[in-house]
């Protein structure tokens, strides 16, 4: 097999200046197009924003139905460019972890994923090693997460018309519902709840909308990533949502934190007010996408007990801050209210 030839530019997160305008972040990365699933404010009519019809979706956009059997099922769909052609492996791998993740966040048990790479010529010995590295890392994350394979395990879409696109791996995820009186939505349910982070928050903005969008840095390596941690997050979900201790949960994705933490206030017009880590750069915790992380909103009566089961579990863990009626605040800095906050305001 012919080994591929490519390099990614050495990035080191040194390169950007610590001390930003987090607002002109936040508002500047409300026009990435690649956010503009999770929240509202890419609204180009004159038409004034319809909260009620946007992000009100409570599992976002995992899709649920019940089989003939009367099983309650879930399906979602996830799609990653990044690095597909430098480790293509390492690429699948996360991408698979993500969909996990998404599923365990809100109870459901994935069973099953389907694949497909576009813009692959198999035919071309640097599509060929794509192909296999992609193959590998869809049986090792399946095989660490315990979830069928199908049969033809990538499909293939390539057509020369198509020109310089870069090489994409979407996987389809199949879950069963066990419980859906115990499902967790991703909403903040009321104000004063707990906001806890699990998992460790890194100096890494690696291949993330902030670096690209923001700052215009396309070539980066891929998020810090383990996949046994990933599997670690699974099992302990599953007790958390159990247990019954949780009253959302969400996978910090797309836009890191601060944008997490969005989604989680939309649908109801809740806000947050959180405290960074002052031994990770701000930049990095509120918008880099390491992986491995989960934000959970847990009711007052039951922090105790959430906190005495975290430590029993020796999973990492840290108190993000609290829910608000409707403010963003971050270190004590106001970042306006949730359904006020527009990129022309």
């Amino acid at each position: 097999m012919t080994t591929q030839n490519n390099e990614i530019q050495e990035f080191s997160i040194e390169q950007l200046p610590e001390e930003q305008d987090v607002q002109d972040i936040v508002y500047q990365l409300m026009a990435d197009p690649n956010l503009a699933a999770i929240n509202y404010f890419n609204d180009f009519s004159d038409e004034a924003i319809d909260l009620s019809s946007m992000s009100n979706d409570e599992t976002e956009e995992t899709g649920m139905f019940c089989s003939e059997s009367g099983q309650m099922m879930a399906i979602s769909t996830h799609a990653l460019h990044h690095h597909l052609e430098i480790d293509p492996q390492q690429a699948t791998e996360i991408l698979v972890s993500r969909a996990v993740r998404k599923m365990i966040c809100f109870g459901a048990v994935p069973e099953a994923i389907s694949s497909c790479l576009y813009h692959i010529n198999v035919a071309d010995p640097n599509g060929q090693f794509i192909a296999s590295g992609a193959k590998k890392g869809l049986e090792n994350a399946c095989k660490k997460f315990n979830i069928k394979l199908t049969d033809r395990k990538i499909r293939f879409d390539y057509f020369s018309a198509h020109g310089p696109v870069s090489p994409t791996i979407i996987v389809s995820i199949m879950a069963s519902v066990p419980n859906k009186e115990m499902l967790v939505t991703h909403s903040f349910k009321k104000k004063g709840n707990s906001i806890f982070m699990i998992g460790n928050s890194y100096d890494d903005v690696n291949s993330s909308e902030y670096l690209e969008f923001y700052h215009e840095i396309s070539e980066s390596s891929l998020p810090v990533f383990d996949i046994d941690i990933e599997v670690k997050l699974h099992s302990v979900m599953k007790k958390l949502i159990q247990s019954g201790l949780l009253s959302s949960a969400n996978p910090v994705s797309k836009g890191g934190l601060f944008f997490t933490l969005l989604r989680a206030g939309m649908p109801s017009g809740l806000g947050f007010d959180i405290t960074t880590d002052a031994e990770i750069r701000t930049d990095a915790f509120l918008f880099g996408e390491a992986m491995g992380r989960i934000v959970v909103g847990v009711d007052p009566k039951k922090v105790d007990e959430f906190v005495d089961l975290m430590s029993s579990l020796k999973v990492p863990f840290f108190a993000l801050g609290h829910v608000t009626k409707g403010e963003i605040r971050i270190d004590d800095d106001s970042f306006g209210f949730i359904d006020k906050m527009t990129s022309a305001n």
